[in-house]
């Protein structure tokens, strides 16, 4: 079976802006269908780190809340906080993050929602019964909302190859505690150089897993991994960074994993989730990461599908079609045809992420493209080229 994908370039024209283009596509590929009038609807989107400039433009955001308001929903912009220490990493720094890079209400028109709360421990469980997880641990608001717009930045991944719609939704709708589950099989461990003994860690941990015991007649902390429920607050407090993620979880399972959660996230939205993903300024790393290097390729568009699968398979065929862009950072696999995240990324088996979706029933990797064209654009004939 194939999945319909839809498909704009970056062509405007006086009948219709690009933003104007984008409400079209949105429409055209179900939006009006998977809302109702007052639905509470998360529009999942990544707000980018500090000094990050590779995420999607706000003016394209405003857009996609112009036609959920047209549809009578009531929508918010909405993501979790991250598990490492950033400048998301908490909801009043992650809230000040997504207004300096642009999401504010004055630009957007929506609210701005942090889903898993003041520090990442407001979740709800999911019940999965996978192959690697039994019950997931989603951000609330995500959870509790009637329908989702996931709107993606496409682009190079360092964990998974690369990021689209499922990652969005597997890692950027799971609760700190659920972020830690999808890398880690084991509680975080303290660098005790680094421990300066100061307490912080255990003041915040909510099940008295972290204690503090003399080492050389200093006082440092050491966290109980029996007790420890991993929902990564002493990670995010740490003055000193000496609390650390043990990343021991293998590439393949963590791509399963994070398939997973996405399975998870949309629970109760069958039939109310639309997919839409940016090829543009295509990175190589993680919107997470504080700076965007240069595009691997050339902008692409934007694609739009109610199927995550089918939407992530589209884009990673657009972008591998493409000749890399001079002076990027990718130095294998730059011609048209070649895989350029695994020139990116050697070490990850990207396919592995498709192939569990697929399996899991999200979706399909099969699909149709459907391009729509620019209003008032003149195509040349054979004759005129």
């Amino acid at each position: 079976m194939a999945s319909t994908v839809y498909h704009i370039d970056l062509r405007a024209t006086f009948q219709e802006s690009l933003p104007e283009k984008l409400g079209r596509l949105a429409v055209t590929a179900g939006l009006d269908s998977i809302l109702e009038e007052r639905e509470l609807t998360a529009v999942k989107i990544h707000f980018g780190e500090k000094g990050n400039t590779a995420f999607i433009n706000p003016v394209f955001v405003r857009k996609i809340i112009e036609q959920i308001k047209e549809t009578g929903a009531t929508p918010f912009l909405t993501d979790t906080n991250t598990l490492y220490a950033g400048t998301r990493s908490d909801t009043p720094s992650h809230l000040t993050t997504a207004f300096e890079n642009g999401f504010a209400y004055s630009v957007v028109g929506a609210p701005v929602v942090i889903a898993d709360g003041l520090r990442g421990r407001s979740d709800e469980e999911v019940e999965v019964n996978a192959k690697h997880v039994q019950t997931a641990y989603i951000g609330t608001d995500i959870h509790h909302a009637d329908a989702m717009v996931v709107v993606s930045h496409f682009k190079g991944h360092e964990l998974s190859g690369f990021g689209g719609a499922l990652k969005n939704l597997g890692m950027g709708c799971a609760s700190r505690r659920g972020k830690l589950a999808q890398h880690s099989t084991v509680s975080p461990k303290i660098k005790r150089k680094k421990c300066i003994g100061c307490g912080m860690c255990i003041t915040h941990c909510p099940v008295e897993a972290i204690t503090m015991d003399d080492a050389d007649g200093k006082k440092k902390a050491t966290i109980n991994p029996d007790t420890c429920v991993g929902c990564g607050d002493c990670i995010i407090v740490c003055p000193t960074g000496a609390v650390l993620i043990q990343w021991n979880q293998s590439v393949p399972t963590f791509l399963e994993t994070m398939v997973e959660y996405a399975k998870a996230a949309l629970t109760g939205k069958e039939g109310k989730t639309l997919f839409i993903n940016f090829i543009t300024d295509v990175s190589p790393l993680c919107d997470c990461i504080g700076h965007s290097d240069v595009p691997i390729v050339p902008n692409i568009g934007i694609l739009a599908s109610t199927d995550p699968v089918a939407i992530d398979q589209a884009c990673v065929d657009l972008v591998n079609a493409q000749t890399a862009n001079p002076g990027c950072s990718l130095k294998v696999n730059t011609g048209p045809g070649e895989d350029k995240f695994k020139g990116l990324h050697p070490n990850v088996d990207w396919p592995l992420q498709l192939a569990h979706a697929e399996e899991l029933g999200l979706g399909f990797r099969t699909y149709e493209l459907v391009k729509l064209e620019s209003k008032g654009l003149k195509l040349k004939t054979e004759s005129e080229e």
